[in-house]
């Protein structure tokens, strides 16, 4: 029995979280990816509440490092949150994803590059899950282990902010601040979103070097 997965006008998936899980099927990879500030953690967080209004097992991680707004929480740029289980590595999920039918995993890129064999394991055992990262890097790169999850996924969807210099739809993340460490935390004092043409001009441009 395969599951459900009805289409809208568009003939784009629309996932119905009421679907139960079965051992006798395989799951699915979704990933939801873009730049900063686009939505990716609160689209993560809305299909994760609706699988949980679905009375599915739910669960979420996050990396470790991630502290931003909060050390276990899962939190969204508009504040809302859903509670997660921090983990150091990709492999640690599998210690801790038993017997849930949705797995939720934000913040993906900072994850290394096993996170794509441990979600087509998951994927494999009748898992649905739920894949929320970054595509890109502050220098336009493919990040982390992103590149191979949008390759394995069944349903990709790519959200885009807003320019901050243009109002066109932005699909990079602009650091504004000096440095080339390739990991750095930071919120829209570090960051801006902006489109193909304004990212182009400011990486021509000098940064501001950042205060201790």
């Amino acid at each position: 029995m395969a599951r459900k997965i009805s289409k809208n006008r568009n003939n784009t998936p629309m996932f119905l979280e009421k679907d139960t899980n079965s051992k006798n099927i395989t799951g699915w990879i979704e990933v939801i990816c873009g730049s900063m500030f686009s939505g990716k953690t609160e689209e993560l967080i809305r299909r994760l509440n609706r699988a949980r209004i679905a009375r599915q097992k739910v669960e979420i991680f996050k990396p470790q490092i991630d502290k931003r707004y909060s050390e276990e929480d899962v939190v969204s740029h508009n504040a809302n949150s859903i509670r997660s289980i921090p983990v150091q590595s990709a492999s640690q999920i599998l210690f801790y994803a038993n017997e849930f039918d949705v797995i939720g995993i934000d913040e993906a890129q900072f994850f290394d590059m096993e996170l794509s064999s441990v979600c087509s394991h998951l994927a494999n055992h009748g898992v649905r899950v739920i894949v929320a990262g970054l595509d890109m890097d502050f220098q336009g790169n493919p990040f982390g282990p992103m590149p191979q999850l949008l390759a394995i996924a069944e349903y990709v969807t790519k959200v885009h902010a807003i320019c901050m210099q243009c109002g066109n739809l932005a699909q990079y993340s602009h650091r504004t601040i000096a440095g080339d460490k390739l990991v750095l935390l930071g919120e829209t004092e570090s960051y801006e979103p902006l489109c193909r043409a304004c990212y182009i001009r400011s990486r021509r441009q000098p940064l501001k070097e950042q205060s201790e």
